[in-house]
């Protein structure tokens, strides 16, 4: 029990710090630069307890209204982006002659420019088109893979999107890779729009499913949208055999499955939604679909999740092996990119003796 009250301990105060460092800290070196006050100011660091607690709060609650969401995500990416840009600013200022009130002025100019580019880059969606060749595949298949939507954070409207690009392009499967959904605001009935397409659509659970209101019923629920739930699960689709892996278990416990359903004569693609497994299952593995890294979604986070995962973004070959890492077709929390896309990703698997390669 002392343990338990300790780490939580532990965990909301770094989480306060975090909080501090994100919402406030920024605006306090702005105004160093303008008006040489104190940047580590008392009342400064009183004032992060608002943003801490209403975050707490918004989390705690499964709060939707839409300006608390607002202040959360988006000042999230905006605090964010001005954490690096004033602290590059302090450094030119400790190391240069330039005027503080001069950085300050380039410091604010540089965060609107690039808060919006964010912001506009947030909400395009580019197409990944990649070839991939195996013996074991007779017949040209065509997938579309998509990952980390997190409707709810996204909204319908993103979806839509996503589906006036995908209705242009030809494939034979339909593969999700996790982090569909990611908030109880999000209506199940919008996802009425995958009844439109006929062609099989597969689904796996992400990290985010599970923090959804009534998950397992949701979840069901799912068959009503042309979604057929393939965690710990395998689908044979001709010449391949699919592999769905669950998000929420141990890697010990994901292999054991994938070793299970490994069909030694198909082409056995996996599809879970982190890209830790891999290493684990090369000689099980032909091609493992993965998301949830999102490529760091907002630069310089891309350097912070390549300490997490070795593999962050695009394809890699090992052992015969290969493995795509999704960016995602949607943004978690702030709507923002800097220095990453969201995607979708047109895969075909062929037999025709080509190099696996990116077309664009």
């Amino acid at each position: 029990m002392i343990m338990l009250r300790l780490r939580k301990l532990i965990f909301y105060t770094l989480f306060f710090i975090t909080t501090y460092f994100i919402y406030v800290y920024p605006y306090g070196v702005l105004k160093f630069f303008f008006f040489q006050e104190n940047i580590f100011k008392i009342s400064s660091i009183t004032i992060a307890f608002i943003p801490y607690l209403l975050i707490i709060f918004y989390f705690k609650t499964y709060n939707t209204f839409f300006l608390l969401k607002l202040y959360v995500y988006e000042g999230m990416g905006i605090g964010f982006i001005s954490f690096w840009i004033v602290n590059l600013g302090l450094l030119i200022d400790i190391f240069s002659s330039i005027r503080s009130f001069d950085i300050g002025i380039v410091s604010v100019l540089s965060i609107i420019i690039i808060t919006i580019y964010s912001l506009i880059n947030g909400r395009l969606i580019s197409i990944k088109n990649i070839e991939i060749y195996s013996p074991k595949v007779k017949n040209k298949i065509r997938i579309i893979f998509l990952s980390d939507m997190h409707l709810g954070t996204n909204k319908k409207k993103h979806l839509e999107k996503i589906y006036t690009k995908i209705k242009n392009l030809e494939f034979d499967l339909f593969l999700i890779g996790g982090d569909l959904l990611d908030s109880s605001s999000f209506k199940l009935e919008d996802l009425n729009i995958f009844n439109n397409i006929k062609k099989p659509i597969l689904f796996i659970n992400g990290n985010h499913e599970y923090y959804i209101r009534d998950y397992k019923k949701k979840m069901k629920e799912l068959n009503n949208y042309n979604l057929l739930f393939l965690d710990d699960a395998h689908f044979r689709f001709k010449n391949i055999n699919i592999i769905g892996i669950s998000d929420q278990q141990k890697l010990e416990s994901q292999k054991i499955k994938v070793e299970k359903y490994y069909k030694e004569k198909l082409f056995n693609l996996i599809v879970v939604h982190k890209p830790t497994l891999w290493s684990r299952v090369l000689e099980k593995t032909d091609l493992m679909l993965s998301g949830h890294t999102h490529n760091g979604q907002i630069f310089p986070f891309n350097f912070l999740v390549k300490l997490q995962f070795k593999n962050i973004y695009g394809l890699y070959e090992k052992s015969n092996s290969k493995l795509y890492v999704s960016s995602g077709s949607g943004c978690w929390g702030p709507k923002m990119r800097l220095g990453s896309k969201n995607e979708i990703v047109s895969i075909q698997i062929s037999g025709n003796q080509n190099n696996n390669k990116i077309l664009n």
